[in-house]
């Protein structure tokens, strides 16, 4: 399940209802009730969802690549680890069991995160550091 505190409207999440699981977009957060909105079907639909209908998307490469961040193979492997640049802000995945495990890096500010993150913590951070939302 999703904690509450770490949505924020623009971020991307899996909901789910009566057995349709579908990719939406966060409109809003209504902490006092504790439900989201969400638009699925390319904005078409807007619905109110509890926590229990939510689910986080796993950040793995092929949500990078999706998110139009391209591999840096000049600066990836010989144990670095795979860098993923999007502009000027970057992600190095390091290989499980290193300390940072990801590090996030926009100019002159860098992030060293221990555990993997979600698609919506890592928009959380983009916007963050960059002021901007990463769709």
């Amino acid at each position: 399940m999703i904690s509450l505190h770490h949505l924020k409207a623009g971020d991307t999440v899996i909901t789910s209802y009566a057995g349709v699981e579908k990719p939406g977009k966060i409109l809003q957060v209504d902490h006092e009730d504790k439900k989201v909105l969400v638009a699925t079907d390319n904005d078409t639909n807007e619905f109110w969802y509890d926590l229990d209908n939510l689910h986080s998307i796993p950040l793995d490469e092929a949500t990078l690549l999706r998110l139009q961040f391209h591999l840096d193979a000049n600066q990836s492997g010989n144990g670095k680890g795979k860098l993923y640049v999007r502009g000027p802000f970057s992600v190095r995945v390091h290989d499980q069991g290193n300390q940072p495990l990801l590090q996030l890096h926009y100019r002159d500010e860098t992030r060293n995160l221990n555990a993997p993150i979600t698609l919506n913590e890592l928009q959380n951070h983009y916007h963050g550091m960059t002021n901007f939302h990463l769709e």
